[in-house]
């Protein structure tokens, strides 16, 4: 069995769990709604407060499935009670952020503004001018948000100037040198 597939889900208070006949299973909390699409490999049920994940054969592919599943649920589960973050840092003389609307404009060296709109599902917030909080309940979206947000300008090695993730640490490179 896998490790991570045979572990089963605890559903808190308040967190709804559907499971459809078309292998899709949905869950319903207090910061929104997650569903996904399951492949046929695996079969999820749900006993009481829990949700298992079971597989149907000891394929590699059976294997790779369920744990994989078993971890999206978990994370849907977390996403729709408490949330994920993403922190992102600038560094650079005059780099800046500021929230506009839903989304943020983005100062980053170059000879426009950037505006960045907010997806549906996402909250970015800036609580100062050099950090930028993106949160939401998907995962994967969040992570790609910010991803999106940090490739507008790539932390640099010479200086260490650019969109960075809250902790990165970036190998800095030493410059040229005078004769």
């Amino acid at each position: 069995m896998s490790r991570l597939g045979k572990i089963p889900i605890d559903i808190p208070q308040g967190v709804e769990v559907i499971i459809n006949p078309e292998m899709a299973i949905t869950i319903k909390g207090p910061n929104g709604q997650l569903s996904v699409v399951t492949e046929k490999r695996v079969t999820i049920r749900k006993e009481e407060n829990q949700v298992h994940v079971a597989r149907h054969g000891d394929s590699k592919a059976d294997r790779a499935f369920h744990g994989l599943y078993q971890r999206l649920i978990r994370n849907m589960v977390i996403g729709v009670t408490d949330g994920f973050k993403k922190e992102l840092q600038i560094e650079g003389v005059g780099y800046r952020a500021a929230k506009q609307g839903a989304g943020i404009t983005l100062s980053l060296g170059y000879s426009h503004p950037i505006n960045f709109p907010a997806p549906e599902g996402i909250t970015i917030e800036v609580p100062e001018n050099t950090r930028i909080v993106v949160t939401g309940a998907d995962k994967q979206q969040v992570g790609q948000v910010a991803a999106d947000i940090r490739a507008l300008r790539k932390p640099e090695p010479y200086k260490g100037k650019g969109v960075r993730y809250v902790g990165e640490h970036i190998r800095r490179k030493v410059g040229k040198t005078g004769a």
